[in-house]
């Protein structure tokens, strides 16, 4: 009986040498360090002092990569000018670390990852829009700036989306039968006496982003003055005459409407529809065309045409 037993751990040894596991039947502290030694390249470098602490490693080894990533996030930080915001979205706060050189596209994709809202249903403030292609240095965002997010999920924009498509929908019909707007008895009470004496100059063929300062030197349809605030933090707009201001929330607004007035065409007359019809339009005469795009902008919100 003493040949055989000689014999397999001759076998044993030989399939040890080239780094085969067969399993001996005698010896069991042997097999144990041989499947440790085979666990370690799997793991992090370091073994256990016994097999169960052999699994160990492979858990650490899922755990490790993040670790790493995050560092590794942290280093190509190092060496670029950072800037602390305050990105406000849905009554939620979040206090973000950003790189001053990066793009407002690229914040819209930050925001994504803390928000969830899609870059393209967002709508981004800092001192009226913010403009994708230009960096934070570029339109001179500063530490503990406050970033304004207006947006919605992809659910409630379908539910909100089709009743004002529809009603765009009926203004353009609606206008389109009629004369031009300026040429209608109610506008034209207003418009024949005249620009403002303290009009803001217009200019041609450019669109510009709103001034911090309210847009004023503009008639309502009683011919009184007015003026527009917009109230971005708070996502208002306010509407003042010298009487009182009337403080709407932008989501109240269903509509904004505009045409350029006939043989002053660098001036828009527009409306804010505050209610179901037509009936609820609050006009305002002399709007300098180059802030019309964005006051729809920043009232309607591009993400609600996505």
């Amino acid at each position: 009986g003493g040949a055989p037993g000689l014999e397999r751990g001759r076998a044993g040894a030989a399939s040890r040498g080239p780094g085969s596991s067969c399993p001996l039947p005698t010896g069991a502290e042997e097999p144990g360090m041989e499947a440790e030694a085979q666990e370690l390249p799997l793991g992090c470098g370091g073994g256990g002092g016994s097999p169960a602490a052999g699994r160990s490693p492979e858990g650490e080894e899922c755990r490790e990569p993040p670790q790493a990533s995050v560092s590794n996030g942290g280093d190509e930080d190092s060496g670029r000018e950072l800037v602390e915001l305050k990105v406000i979205w849905n009554k939620n706060k979040y206090d973000v670390k950003f790189c001053l050189d990066s793009t407002g596209a690229e914040l819209k994709q930050k925001i994504h990852s803390l928000t969830g809202l899609p870059p393209a249903m967002q709508k981004v403030m800092f001192k009226g829009l913010l403009p994708e292609e230009k960096t934070l240095r570029e339109i001179k965002v500063t530490n503990g700036a406050k970033i304004m997010v207006v947006g919605s999920t992809i659910n409630d924009v379908l539910a909100v989306n089709t009743p004002k498509e529809a009603a765009q929908q009926e203004v353009k019909a609606e206008e389109n039968k009629k004369e031009p707007l300026c040429r209608q008895k109610q506008h034209r009470k207003v418009l024949d006496k005249g620009k403002p004496d303290d009009v803001m100059p217009s200019v041609k063929g450019v669109q510009e982003r709103l001034p911090t300062v309210p847009l004023s030197g503009m008639y309502n349809k009683s011919g009184g003055k007015v003026r527009l605030t917009f109230k971005l933090e708070q996502d208002q707009l306010w509407i003042g005459t010298k009487e009182r201001t009337e403080k709407l929330p932008m989501g109240s607004i269903k509509n904004v409407v505009s045409e350029p007035i006939e043989g002053h065409e660098d001036y828009h007359m527009m409306a804010f529809q505050l209610g179901p019809t037509e009936a609820s339009y609050y006009w305002v005469y002399w709007v300098p065309t180059q802030y019309v795009d964005a006051i729809k902008d920043t009232v309607l919100g591009k993400w609600q045409y996505f």
